[in-house]
């Protein structure tokens, strides 16, 4: 009998030391922005660079370094800035229908406000696929989130 109530005990404290991770962790996964601006939905990555103007002064320029932008396959992604000075760029991509994993590569200085990095995105079983390529601007104390949507699969 007491050996079932410490294998019951142990399961409890493993459950609850894993909701303490998950929680603790959520921030890293799910960050939250203290601006979001939104782009406009006309520009499409997979046909040119996208720009914003930032609320607080300065814009940014988010570009795809391959047309169309490929699946299963690493291309370039570069971030312009002018008139702000980030201190850390990450661009999270995201299924908007479908979960398609962690996914957030950060972008390093490569000098002039300029910060380059890598992506890969994964292909989905159904060829076409909705993605959301948050930019993650940290300036200051702020930071700042950018959505831009694109579609892989079908590039009209």
């Amino acid at each position: 009998m007491n050996k079932k109530i410490l294998i019951d005990a142990i399961g409890v404290l493993l459950i609850a030391l894993v909701v303490v991770v998950g929680y603790k962790l959520s921030p890293l996964l799910l960050p939250k922005a203290d601006v979001t601006v939104l782009p406009d939905p006309a520009c499409n990555l997979q046909r040119q660079d996208c720009s914003v103007d930032l609320p607080g002064g300065g814009q940014v320029t988010l570009e795809m370094g391959t047309r169309p932008i490929p699946l299963v396959k690493p291309f370039a992604v570069t971030l312009s800035a002018q008139g702000v000075a980030p201190s850390r760029v990450e661009v999270d991509f995201a299924g908007i229908d479908m979960n398609m994993g962690y996914n957030r590569p950060e972008l390093v200085a490569a000098g002039s406000g300029r910060f380059v990095g890598e992506a890969t995105l994964p292909v989905c079983i159904t060829g076409r696929m909705d993605w959301q390529a948050t930019v993650l601007i940290e300036h200051g104390r702020e930071r700042i989130a950018i959505p831009f949507r694109f579609t892989s699969g079908d590039h009209s």
